[in-house]
């Protein structure tokens, strides 16, 4: 009895894997529930998505999952809306149920159209998720992406969380083709000779994104074939190190919060000894960890944020308070932060 094809064979054990985590039991197949979950392919129309969403549609029922497909109309192309409905009419005739078209409206006056569009994006997939009680939603990003995501976030000067890239799995998100070459989500679609959408926006010069595609290829003949599974690697060690700098940070961040509350200090705040004591890397940690629970916005908190509130700390001259993103404030007082986060 002759398999599927090779491309089409890794794509369904990476989408399996992840579909057998996602079970208590650790096999689907054995949750007594399993006939009940919901996983939604978040699918574009281009090779990735639909490669991942034809490995859905066809492992999910033999592990006993319901698979539904929302596809997202950013309204920034002609014949957007056309293409969607394409997308939804192919999921349909798939198996997927439910299927959506999640139309959106973008911004790109916020931060440039890529960071509006997946902002936009991100947030209609997060309600169709809680809207319909899924327990993941599916992307499709591949090695490639995840790459490419170093390399931006090198010329950034992002930092380890930049180089991190894409996680695997946050909040309700996970991405099973991480470690998959694109090229096989490519040669998958045209083995199972599945409707392909190439979108202009990745090759538009205008995008950063596409540009740095024009010469992956260049950089990959330079460095050798490693080049691209090399640069996702480091994401993966870079992630792991940010793990475990993040649990030292939440012990310094305990530390230094114990007892801070009292009477005369109704504001939250922190004791200045545990930060003194922890390590550069640590302490910034525990500083952004605890503005960001304060309500300061982690998008628009910066790496010039995270430098004047370690000035308060380790270089204290009387400087005044520092003014973050969200409305929030912190200054010192004697051997304390202290934040207060007006109204806007």
């Amino acid at each position: 009895m002759t398999g599927p094809p090779a491309a089409v064979a890794r794509v369904r054990v990476a989408v399996r894997r992840l579909l057998t985590e996602l079970s208590p039991s650790g096999n689907a197949d054995e949750s007594p529930s399993s006939g009940d979950r919901l996983v939604l392919v978040a699918c574009s129309g281009g090779p990735d998505s639909m490669a991942l969403a034809a490995a859905t549609a066809f492992v999910a029922p033999r592990l006993g999952i319901r698979a539904g497909l929302v596809t997202v109309d950013h309204g920034l192309q002609a014949g957007s809306a056309k293409r969607a409905a394409t997308v939804a009419d192919w999921a349909r005739d798939a198996g997927f149920e439910p299927v959506e078209v999640a139309t959106v409206e973008v911004d790109v006056t916020a931060g440039g159209p890529e960071g509006a569009a997946r902002d936009a994006r991100y947030a209609a997939l997060t309600e169709a998720a809680q809207r319909l009680g899924a327990s993941a939603v599916l992307l499709g990003h591949t090695r490639d992406d995840q790459a490419e995501t170093v390399l931006l976030a090198l010329a950034r000067g992002s930092g380890p969380r930049g180089l991190a890239a894409m996680p695997r799995k946050r909040r309700k998100f996970r991405r099973p083709l991480l470690d998959l070459p694109r090229a096989d989500t490519v040669r998958a679609c045209r083995d199972l000779e599945l409707p392909v959408w190439d979108d202009p926006h990745n090759t538009d010069p205008a995008y950063a994104r596409s540009r740095l595609r024009a010469v992956m290829p260049v950089l990959a003949e330079t460095f050798g074939e490693r080049f691209v599974a090399n640069l996702a690697r480091t994401a993966t060690l870079v992630a792991a190190d940010n793990d475990a700098l993040d649990a030292y940070a939440a012990e310094v961040l305990a530390k230094a919060s114990h007892g801070t509350l009292s009477a005369e200090l109704l504001e939250p705040n922190l004791k200045l000894g545990p930060l003194n004591a922890a390590r550069r890397a640590v302490r910034t940690r525990a500083l952004r960890a605890w503005v960001l629970s304060e309500g300061a916005e982690a998008d628009a908190l910066s790496y010039v944020h995270i430098e004047a509130m370690e000035a308060l700390v380790m270089n204290w001259r009387g400087q005044g308070p520092v003014f973050l993103p969200g409305n929030v404030t912190v200054w010192r007082e004697r051997n304390r932060l202290r934040l207060r986060r007006t109204e806007p």
